[in-house]
């Protein structure tokens, strides 16, 4: 894969980098967001350990590890990180559904949405959305069919949140349909498109 080999480069790239500056914590968080998207975890978790070490201010911006951790299955940590992270970004749903979804795989759901901590203002109106579907005041399908007729980048973040939704719940079958309808569409100039790629990979529903 084309993508896969660009970023195998980017990792020798940014490990001669580091070799050159081993105290940047950038270079870290770049090299552990690159190892992410090739889907090794473990040493995406330690570069960005490093970054924070080197600086510990860092902390509250570690969103990238908070995502790592729920796919390490270190959910106890990933909400912990989201936590932290909600100190200082109060505007951000993904924040606080990100925290839902680790605190969903150790105290289940109802206890997840009794926990979901309330956003200000999430400029995104998609996000809107995706907020009140995990608070519980709306469908999945309502989502969907919010955005049927919007941009890409608004269908992407619809399938992908309805996705982990159903994952927290426990359907499985829902959740691999719409993961993989965000990952198909291959949103690679954003993060989060990574992360369906990931997502959907580490599940085998690549495979499907």
């Amino acid at each position: 894969m084309q993508h896969e080999s660009s970023l195998h480069s980017e990792i020798q790239r940014l490990t001669r980098r580091v070799a050159l500056d081993p105290d940047n914590p950038a270079l870290y968080i770049q090299r552990g967001m690159v190892s992410f998207q090739l889907g090794e975890i473990a040493p995406a978790i330690a570069d960005f350990d490093r970054a924070e070490h080197l600086n510990p201010a860092l902390t509250p911006s570690l969103w990238q590890r908070g995502i790592a951790y729920y796919y390490a299955g270190r959910f106890e940590e990933g909400a912990h990180q989201f936590e932290i992270d909600l100190t200082v970004n109060g505007h951000d749903v993904e924040e606080t559904v990100w925290r839902y979804l680790c605190q969903a795989q150790t105290q289940g759901v109802p206890a997840a949405r009794a926990g979901l901590l309330p956003v200000r203002q999430d400029p995104r109106p998609v996000m809107g959305w995706v907020y009140q579907l995990f608070a519980g005041t709306c469908d999945a399908e309502v989502v969907i069919a919010q955005h049927r007729d919007s941009g890409r980048r608004d269908r992407f973040y619809s399938q992908l949140y309805v996705g982990l939704y159903y994952e927290a719940a426990r359907e499985e079958e829902r959740a691999c349909h719409y993961i993989t309808q965000a990952a198909e569409m291959q949103v690679w100039e954003d993060y989060m498109g990574w992360v369906a790629r990931v997502h959907q990979r580490l599940r085998g529903w690549d495979k499907r």
